[in-house]
């Protein structure tokens, strides 16, 4: 069975909103362009702008549910970013300079119990992944209708945070790509590993309160996974509508 995108989002901040693309260019061993570009390190973090670091080095929506609710737009141009939450008023910064200015506006998101967000850091060519390896996450729309009919409602396709989804697919059928490559689009990729949830997703993206129980439902099925992470392995543009094939 061969799919097709759905559609493409990016996440500039880690944990700290997301963005529809209308496409998007991929380069070999790199995660899509701007998506975890920065990550808010929390203040019992060592992290800076050295290298990449476990996502408990960040303050993150698992932690601090709130942050599920922020959308974002980004100037590429000017690497402005506006970020938008229902309980907030919109501000648009630039994360490299402006940091105290999101600080500020971040501050009211995070649980008083957890360390509070301390400073933006940014790896030259590296998005913060949760992976040990830049990795683009590819997510499958019937996978999701799966979880929605096992919790009994609708639920946002953003509580996963993916990258690429595909339509198309029998559910869970990702599951079987494990180091096999894909061509979406004029890219090849080839999938690593499934993507492993955590309590992030039960986040509601329009309120930012937890209130679906989505790991309790992804246990029904003998696991806590949800798409997998892939790797690029020969860049090429991607648009929703493009189609995807296993090659052999």
């Amino acid at each position: 069975m061969t799919g097709r995108v759905a559609s493409l989002w990016r996440h500039p901040i880690k944990s700290h909103g997301r963005e529809e693309v209308a496409c998007v260019t991929l380069a070999a061993g790199q995660t899509m362009p701007w998506d975890r570009t920065w990550a808010v390190a929390h203040a019992q973090s060592a992290a800076s702008n050295a290298a990449w670091m476990q996502c408990s080095a960040f303050s993150r929506i698992a932690k601090a549910p709130k942050l599920m609710a922020i959308s974002c737009t980004l100037d590429e141009g000017s690497e402005r970013l506006t970020l938008s939450h229902p309980d907030r008023p919109d501000l648009t910064f630039h994360p490299d300079t402006e940091g105290d200015t999101f600080l500020s506006w971040v501050a009211p998101l995070m649980p008083p119990d957890r360390a509070a967000s301390a400073r933006i850091v940014r790896v030259p060519g590296r998005g913060m992944t949760d992976s040990d390896y830049p990795s683009v996450t590819l997510c499958n729309t019937a996978s999701h209708r799966a979880v929605e009919q096992r919790i009994g409602r609708a639920l946002s396709i953003h509580r996963w945070r993916g990258n690429i989804w595909l339509d198309g697919l029998a559910p869970w059928q990702e599951f079987e790509w494990a180091g096999q490559r894909l061509r979406i689009g004029a890219a090849t990729l080839e999938v690593r590993e499934p993507t492993t949830r955590c309590m992030a997703t039960t986040a509601n993206p329009d309120t930012g309160r937890r209130d679906a129980d989505t790991l309790g439902a992804l246990d029904t099925w003998g696991h806590r996974d949800f798409g997998v992470h892939a790797v690029v392995v020969e860049g090429g543009k991607i648009a929703p509508g493009d189609g995807m094939e296993i090659l052999p």
